[in-house]
């Protein structure tokens, strides 16, 4: 991923140097494994622990001549033990998977911390928002068109409860990533203790494979990029609310302006949903890891290298991304503005034609039928989309041509936006213990 969208965290955790301080961890707890099992010289760990980890210029220059990453690490790294002879013991008994797939289960599980923590963060925020627009009356809307009076913070509810679900499908995620393997060639532990692996895997927090190939299975990473494409989609569709929100023919929304900030180069008067059309652009790279790591759960035997090329890329490019957009969400929620004034305007420009629904069963309940009721109804609104007459004044004239008797004052109850929305005390106080 590219600087522009790294925050500093996630950007060390997919750093080089950092994953060169994983591969020196886990070879270092094997080392401390077999020595402690005989099976190595104990007097090989501490000149081995000492060793700083090579730099990935050093690491690079190697592999430039070996083409083979593994082998540079283990030889620069040999080149910063004193004495040299104790590097001779490390990676005893290993294969390559061995430690890229210990060390690659680290480092998801540290991701994945990193975007809990601020998935927490973005569930409290758009909890607090939605319960304090609680009351804030606003049109719904089906197809895009005015449906029945509603409360903007039904629909933010709706977000919070979603990011929830998907900061919750994420932890378990994380424990379907948290798995290493340390079984040597084809998996087999041929050449090293199943004691080993064991070791290590407590050490770091892990849980060893129920079985390896020489390669952990890509299906729990799978699960994991997954889970994370879902979250990025939820935090689009907040994004894709506001942007309709914030159009000019709604203006009910506004993503926070700061001051000197700029909305055209030749435009002066524009204030356009930057944010918002980032987070939309944004979340389409999450989803785009899902296929090529989802085709590395496929390989050739107990193991090929076809899947390594593609999660280089897909992995830290998903966890730097989604990390990005909670954080932008986040901002976008907290620094959202509500026209509360504009929404009730909004909700009431079509003269009452979201009523219709109620007054349609208003009428059944009189003891007219259905379709006689419907065909009044629709009429009545279709002569006030096309005129703009009141709802109120064409469904009268339409019912007084059809000889049907009108409660006006049960009308009056009934055509209320508040009414609509009486029921929803139960999802609020939901949300309000969602945490």
């Amino acid at each position: 991923m590219i600087e522009r969208y790294t925050l500093p965290d996630m950007g060390r955790v997919f750093s080089d140097a950092h994953k060169y301080e994983l591969w020196c961890q886990v070879e270092t707890l094997v080392l401390e494994a077999h020595a402690a099992a005989g099976t190595v010289p104990a007097d090989a760990v501490e000149p081995v622990r000492k060793a700083p980890p090579p730099t990935p210029e050093r690491v690079a220059e190697i592999e430039a001549v070996t083409q083979h990453d593994v082998i540079a690490f283990l030889t620069a790294w040999a080149d910063n033990t004193e004495p040299r002879d104790a590097a001779a013991w490390v990676h005893f008994g290993m294969t390559s998977s061995d430690l890229l797939d210990t060390a690659l289960a680290a480092q998801l599980v540290e991701a994945t911390d990193i975007l809990l923590a601020k998935a927490d963060t973005l569930v409290a925020a758009l909890r607090d928002h939605a319960l304090e627009h609680r009351n804030t009356l606003r049109v719904g809307r089906t197809h895009g068109i005015h449906g029945e009076p509603d409360v903007w913070g039904h629909r933010v509810a709706d977000f919070a409860f979603g990011m929830a679900r998907s900061r919750d499908r994420l932890r378990r995620a994380r424990e379907a990533v948290g798995v290493m393997a340390i079984s040597g060639p084809v998996g087999t532990y041929s050449n090293i203790d199943p004691a080993v692996e064991a070791y290590v895997a407590e050490k770091l927090g892990l849980r060893p494979a129920d079985v390896s190939t020489q390669v952990v299975l890509r299906d729990g990473i799978s699960e994991w990029v997954s889970s994370l494409a879902i979250m990025a989609t939820v935090c689009e569709a907040v994004a894709l609310e506001v942007r309709h929100g914030q159009r000019t023919e709604v203006r009910e929304l506004w993503e926070p302006f700061g001051k000197g900030q700029k909305g055209s180069s030749a435009m002066p008067h524009k204030k356009n949903p930057i944010m918002s059309e980032r987070i939309c652009g944004m979340a389409r790279n999450v989803r785009a890891q899902i296929v090529p790591v989802l085709e590395g759960i496929p390989l050739w035997h107990e193991r090929d290298i076809s899947h390594s090329s593609t999660e280089r890329i897909s992995l830290p490019d998903a966890a730097i991304a989604t990390d990005y957009l909670l954080n932008l969400t986040t901002k976008l929620v907290t620094g959202l503005v509500v026209d509360i004034e504009r929404m009730r305007a909004n909700l009431d420009s079509t003269h009452g034609l979201i009523y219709s629904s109620t007054v349609v069963s208003e009428l059944i309940e009189t003891g007219s039928s259905r379709e006689d009721v419907y065909a009044l109804v629709q009429t009545a609104a279709m002569r006030t989309w096309e005129t703009g007459a009141p709802f109120r004044e064409t469904l009268r004239e339409e019912a007084g041509a059809r000889d049907v008797a009108l409660d006006e004052a049960r009308l009056d109850e009934i055509c209320r936006p508040e009414r609509f929305v009486q029921r929803l005390g139960d999802v609020f106080d939901r949300l309000a213990s969602l945490s």
